[in-house]
């Protein structure tokens, strides 16, 4: 288990990294060849919205072939579309990169089922665990993934041609952890037996409803926040360096916390440390607000990757107690979808808003989604607190 659990904590950093390289320079790299700039961040819109259009195909082939197939599919995918995405970058095709981007989802909509696989790879007592472990795993592409972006922007000629051809590179060494994981069979399924409740009955239940606004609000406001940055710190001047750290320290606050997330989860439990996650993303926007120099673009974003990891690692907990075993394929990619659905959203609204009204009211517009995530969270509270009181 401990092996597995490991080599699955490495992939889920492996594709931390393409992620914070995509959302480090799709960004600026949309900016250069965009025909308006409003139309900077589509390249990150595209990674998301085909995330969001690959969750039922993943589905289906987790379902037909397993976990480490359908894994493999993705990080092959993944190597294809960062050569795509060179190739766009090196012709200045400023649509081929979007087509590109939007083909890579299907790797995304893959690796968010990292972190359900994790909780198979452990026994019952040990699965809050076991997902907190896999996700602090990402700390990985918090070290690699800004600083192989701010290495590699020169390397080939053109800016950040030389970063998507090393996202080729990481995708292999992922393939190579990948298939050092023994993923537990697929149980047996008799010919013509369900697969348990229908999907509307399992998303009317209120624990699936709020696990999925937190773990779409939570990942859209750390989505929209977090594209919007490198064009924000370059509209303010500063150096992609400067970017580059802000971004790492992000994604060390998304993923540190999880040698101890789940723990404190089943300690003080799952809605409370969901609370504590609002209460950050409350504190991030409330620090950025209070200007834009680089320490408190620094620790705004540190603290929006605290309240990521603690509302993401809690809706991922919550939402086991929403479905069975043999419900767990569509109940995973309908919160995926809805994952991806908002990102897809903010990673459009982070570049226009941000190029056309400014950070201040970007930072503004986010307090409607955590507001909203702590409504939710406040109302299953008392929802629980009633039933408790009934049943005894």
């Amino acid at each position: 288990m401990k092996k597995n659990l490991w080599l699955l904590a490495i992939a889920q950093g492996l594709f931390l990294t393409n992620n914070v390289v995509f959302i480090a320079i799709n960004g600026l790299v949309g900016l250069s060849l965009a025909p308006v700039a409003w139309m900077a961040t589509l390249p990150v819109m595209g990674y998301v919205v085909g995330g969001a259009l690959s969750t039922g195909l993943v589905a289906r082939t987790q379902r037909r072939w397993g976990r480490q197939v359908s894994f493999q599919l993705g990080l092959a995918v993944a190597f294809v579309t960062a050569l795509l995405c060179a190739f766009a970058l090196s012709i200045g095709s400023f649509w081929l990169l979007v087509a590109g981007t939007l083909v890579a989802g299907y790797y995304s909509a893959n690796g968010q089922l990292y972190r359900f696989a994790a909780a198979e790879l452990a026994p019952a007592s040990f699965r809050e665990k076991a997902v907190s472990l896999v996700l602090a795993g990402g700390l990985i592409g918090a070290v690699i993934g800004p600083n192989l972006a701010n290495y590699t922007r020169e390397s080939m000629g053109a800016p950040f041609l030389g970063s998507y051809l090393a996202l080729a590179v990481v995708a292999l060494v992922s393939m190579a952890v990948m298939r050092g994981i023994a993923f537990p069979p697929e149980p047996a399924r008799k010919a013509g037996a369900d697969g348990g409740r229908p999907l509307a009955e399992i998303m009317r239940q209120p624990v699936f409803v709020v696990s999925t606004m937190g773990a779409a609000l939570g990942y859209g406001v750390m989505n929209l926040l977090m594209a919007a940055t490198p064009l924000a710190m370059d509209v303010c001047g500063m150096p992609f360096s400067d970017a580059a750290l802000v971004l790492e320290w992000h994604v060390i606050g998304m993923f540190a916390p999880g040698f101890f997330t789940g723990h404190l989860i089943k300690r003080f439990g799952v809605l409370q440390i969901m609370g504590v996650g609002v209460a950050l993303n409350f504190a991030c926007i409330f620090v950025a607000l209070s200007g834009q120099d680089l320490h408190q673009f620094l620790i705004g974003l540190f603290l929006l990757g605290v309240g990521w990891n603690f509302l993401f690692t809690g809706s991922t907990t919550l939402a086991m107690q929403a479905y069975r075993p043999e419900e767990k394929d569509k109940a995973q990619a309908a919160i995926n979808f809805a994952v991806f659905a908002v990102m897809a959203l903010t990673s459009f609204a982070s570049g226009a808003l941000v190029t056309t009204q400014g950070w201040a009211l970007l930072n503004l517009g986010s307090l409607i989604p955590v507001g909203l995530t702590g409504a939710a969270l406040v109302w299953l509270a008392l929802r629980q607190r009633r039933e408790a009181a009934q049943a005894s």
